[in-house]
Protein backbone atom coordinates (compact mmCIF):
# COMPACT_ATOMS: atom_id res chain seq x y z
CA UNK A 1 0.00 0.00 0.00
CA UNK A 2 2.87 2.35 0.77
CA UNK A 3 4.22 1.90 -2.77
CA UNK A 4 0.86 2.92 -4.23
CA UNK A 5 0.73 6.06 -2.12
CA UNK A 6 4.30 7.02 -3.05
CA UNK A 7 3.60 6.35 -6.73
CA UNK A 8 0.37 8.38 -6.68
CA UNK A 9 2.04 11.35 -4.98
CA UNK A 10 4.95 11.33 -7.44
CA UNK A 11 2.62 10.91 -10.43
CA UNK A 12 0.43 13.84 -9.37
CA UNK A 13 3.51 16.02 -8.72
CA UNK A 14 4.95 15.12 -12.11
CA UNK A 15 1.66 15.96 -13.83
CA UNK A 16 1.52 19.23 -11.89
CA UNK A 17 4.93 20.26 -13.22
CA UNK A 18 4.03 19.02 -16.70
CA UNK A 19 0.66 20.81 -16.66
CA UNK A 20 1.82 23.76 -18.81
CA UNK A 21 2.94 21.36 -21.53
CA UNK A 22 -0.25 19.29 -21.29
CA UNK A 23 -2.46 22.38 -21.33
CA UNK A 24 -0.58 23.76 -24.34
CA UNK A 25 -1.08 20.53 -26.25
CA UNK A 26 -4.78 20.44 -25.33
CA UNK A 27 -5.13 24.06 -26.48
CA UNK A 28 -3.50 23.23 -29.83
CA UNK A 29 -5.86 20.27 -30.31
CA UNK A 30 -8.93 22.39 -29.51
CA UNK A 31 -7.86 25.27 -31.77
CA UNK A 32 -7.14 22.93 -34.68
CA UNK A 33 -10.46 21.18 -34.00
CA UNK A 34 -12.36 24.44 -34.26
CA UNK A 35 -10.61 25.31 -37.53
CA UNK A 36 -11.46 21.90 -39.00
CA UNK A 37 -15.01 22.12 -37.65
CA UNK A 38 -15.56 25.46 -39.29
CA UNK A 39 -14.18 24.20 -42.59
CA UNK A 40 -16.30 21.03 -42.42
CA UNK A 41 -19.38 22.83 -41.02
CA UNK A 42 -19.46 20.80 -37.81
CA UNK A 43 -20.70 22.02 -34.43
CA UNK A 44 -18.07 23.04 -31.88
CA UNK A 45 -18.89 19.98 -29.78
CA UNK A 46 -18.55 17.59 -32.73
CA UNK A 47 -15.28 19.26 -33.74
CA UNK A 48 -13.71 18.92 -30.30
CA UNK A 49 -15.06 15.38 -29.90
CA UNK A 50 -13.59 14.36 -33.26
CA UNK A 51 -10.24 16.01 -32.48
CA UNK A 52 -9.76 14.20 -29.18
CA UNK A 53 -10.85 10.86 -30.67
CA UNK A 54 -8.32 11.49 -33.44
CA UNK A 55 -5.66 12.82 -31.07
CA UNK A 56 -5.83 9.79 -28.83
CA UNK A 57 -5.68 7.57 -31.96
CA UNK A 58 -9.05 5.93 -31.32
CA UNK A 59 -10.61 7.05 -34.59
CA UNK A 60 -14.18 5.76 -34.52
CA UNK A 61 -14.81 7.00 -38.05
CA UNK A 62 -18.27 8.38 -37.27
CA UNK A 63 -17.06 11.86 -38.23
CA UNK A 64 -14.29 12.40 -40.74
CA UNK A 65 -12.85 15.35 -42.63
CA UNK A 66 -13.42 15.61 -46.36
CA UNK A 67 -11.32 18.58 -47.46
CA UNK A 68 -7.58 18.45 -48.04
CA UNK A 69 -6.81 21.17 -45.46
CA UNK A 70 -8.91 19.37 -42.84
CA UNK A 71 -7.06 16.12 -43.50
CA UNK A 72 -3.70 17.86 -43.08
CA UNK A 73 -4.89 19.39 -39.81
CA UNK A 74 -6.12 15.94 -38.73
CA UNK A 75 -2.54 14.70 -39.08
CA UNK A 76 -1.34 17.58 -36.89
CA UNK A 77 -4.04 16.79 -34.32
CA UNK A 78 -3.01 13.13 -34.25
CA UNK A 79 0.65 14.09 -33.89
CA UNK A 80 -0.17 16.49 -31.04
CA UNK A 81 -2.26 13.79 -29.36
CA UNK A 82 0.65 11.37 -29.53
CA UNK A 83 2.87 13.98 -27.86
CA UNK A 84 0.22 14.44 -25.16
CA UNK A 85 0.12 10.69 -24.57
CA UNK A 86 3.92 10.62 -24.47
CA UNK A 87 3.99 13.19 -21.68
CA UNK A 88 1.53 11.11 -19.64
CA UNK A 89 3.59 7.96 -20.25
CA UNK A 90 6.79 9.80 -19.26
CA UNK A 91 5.13 10.98 -16.03
CA UNK A 92 4.05 7.41 -15.29
CA UNK A 93 7.52 5.99 -15.94
CA UNK A 94 9.17 8.71 -13.84
CA UNK A 95 6.79 8.17 -10.92
CA UNK A 96 7.14 4.39 -11.11
CA UNK A 97 10.93 4.54 -11.29
CA UNK A 98 11.17 6.92 -8.34
CA UNK A 99 8.65 4.93 -6.27
CA UNK A 100 10.57 1.71 -6.89
CA UNK A 101 13.87 3.33 -5.90
CA UNK A 102 12.29 4.82 -2.76
CA UNK A 103 10.51 1.60 -1.79
CA UNK A 104 13.11 -1.10 -2.43
CA UNK A 105 15.92 -1.91 -0.05
CA UNK A 106 19.31 -0.75 -1.42
CA UNK A 107 20.70 -4.31 -1.56
CA UNK A 108 17.63 -5.60 -3.44
CA UNK A 109 17.84 -2.68 -5.86
CA UNK A 110 21.51 -3.42 -6.55
CA UNK A 111 20.70 -7.07 -7.30
CA UNK A 112 17.96 -6.05 -9.72
CA UNK A 113 20.26 -3.54 -11.45
CA UNK A 114 22.99 -6.18 -11.82
CA UNK A 115 20.51 -8.62 -13.41
CA UNK A 116 19.39 -5.96 -15.88
CA UNK A 117 22.97 -5.32 -17.07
Amino acid sequence: MEFTIIFTELFVKTLYFGAPILLSLITVIILLALIVGRKERWSAFDSIYWAFITGFTVGYGDIRPLTRLSKILAILIAWTGIMFTGVIVAATVTATSSAVKDNLQPDVLQKVEKKLR
